[in-house]
């Protein structure tokens, strides 16, 4: 299952990269002159082609035998520094070799400019293999960006999905401009409860009208930015703030496929590249957070058919519910990534070591606790993607 989504990733990339590589064509011997009587003609000679390789793959695989397993794991980070100084900034993932940093509010300066100037630092390190730079642009209620005046879902989910396709193309374009190549901005969650934590960000509050404005809404980011649909399984079944506890529901899963999982299918079909795990627990299919569930890993790729890019909601969040079974942030994202996920979001406190997350992972996969080859897939998927994306800048 692993490799399948490798090469799914790599599909994704190949599909970024349209029209950078070339296909290898045959060439065709001319007929010679007639034989003589009694001798057989030579048979035309028919050149073999010749095998192309794909140079995202190609780069992807060389840099992936010459890094450590530290490095590996490393890269399956996206981690958050405060602040706006770009060198800064840079310096904090290259420190640490992360593959990627969440922008939050303390991080956006004051104009469009001086945000494509600050990510232009960011990735100044190692242009061909530039760190994924995410952000949570939903518009509505979460808005990190004071220029994007585009609508969000409080608006949306009453207009048609166009309107939907049109706010999110315009809104990945902005985020483009600035230097931001991941999105995760696409709410898939459903819920018909005005009370509800998530009502005020959703896209519909029913499986067909947020299907098609989720699928609208990739759509119109498709080829701009990376689209993320969150938070897999889905946040409508519970009214409670996974920021401060985990929230539980006893849904079952014939339920969570009638209700939940339609707007998510439409997303994926849609062309999602990345798919974000929520830290919410479905009693009746896991008693894990989905974010730590190998089971709803499971379900995402088999039932669903996504072998993209997942990543974590942010991981502090487990923490900040105070339960003591998550009081360890090393210890959460080995449970991450031995679960499925591509890749772990944390917005760590000021002051955190990352050292600290690293080695956790580094020691799991060295006691036997998460395969090497998993490892190894993960931070291939993810040269692949880092890689096409400086190939398309």
């Amino acid at each position: 299952m692993r490799t399948t989504r490798r090469w799914t990733v790599l599909g994704i990339a190949t599909a970024l990269l349209a029209g950078l590589a070339g296909c290898a064509s045959a060439g065709t011997a001319s007929a010679g002159s007639a034989p003589a009587h009694g001798t057989h003609a030579p048979r035309a000679a028919t050149a073999t082609p010749t095998p192309t390789t794909d140079p995202v793959a190609a780069y992807a695989d060389a840099r992936l035998a010459n890094m450590t397993l530290r490095q590996k794991v490393a890269s399956l980070f996206m981690l958050h520094a405060p602040g706006t100084d770009a060198a800064a900034l840079r310096g904090f993932a290259d420190r640490y070799g992360l593959g990627g940093m969440i922008l939050m509010g303390d991080n956006i300066p004051g104009s469009p400019e001086a945000l494509a100037a600050q990510t232009a630092t960011m990735r100044a390190s190692d242009p061909a293999l530039p760190p994924l730079i995410g952000i949570d642009e939903e518009g509505g209620d979460v808005t990190r960006l004071p220029w994007d005046g585009q609508p969000g879902g409080d608006a949306l989910r009453s207009q048609s999905p166009d309107a939907a396709r049109q706010a999110f193309a315009a809104r990945a374009a902005l985020l483009k401009q600035a230097g931001v190549n991941v999105n995760f901005g696409i709410v898939a969650d459903v819920t018909a409860d005005p009370g509800s934590f998530i009502a005020d960000r959703i896209l519909g509050t029913d499986p067909a009208s947020a299907s098609a404005r989720v699928a609208a809404a990739v759509a119109g980011e498709h080829g701009t930015v990376l689209s993320t649909l969150k938070h897999f399984p889905g946040h409508g079944e519970t009214d409670a703030d996974s920021h401060h506890v985990v929230p539980t529901t006893p849904t079952t899963r014939a339920e969570w496929e009638a209700r939940d999982l339609p707007s998510f299918r439409a997303g994926v079909d849609a062309g999602a590249e990345v798919v974000m795990f929520g830290h919410l627990i479905y009693s009746g299919v896991d008693s894990l957070p989905a974010s730590l569930s190998p089971t709803w890993h499971r379900i995402l790729a088999d039932e669903v058919g996504f072998h993209g890019v997942t990543i974590t909601d942010d991981l502090r969040m487990l923490q900040d519910t105070g339960l003591p079974q998550y009081q360890d942030a090393g210890e959460n994202a080995v449970q991450a990534i031995a679960a499925g996920n591509t890749m772990v979001l944390d917005v760590i406190p000021t002051g955190s070591d990352p050292d600290a997350l690293i080695d956790a992972v580094v020691a799991a996969v060295q006691s036997g606790r998460i395969p090497p080859d998993r490892i190894d897939a993960d931070a291939r998927a993810l040269l692949v993607l880092r890689h096409s994306i400086a190939l398309k800048e």
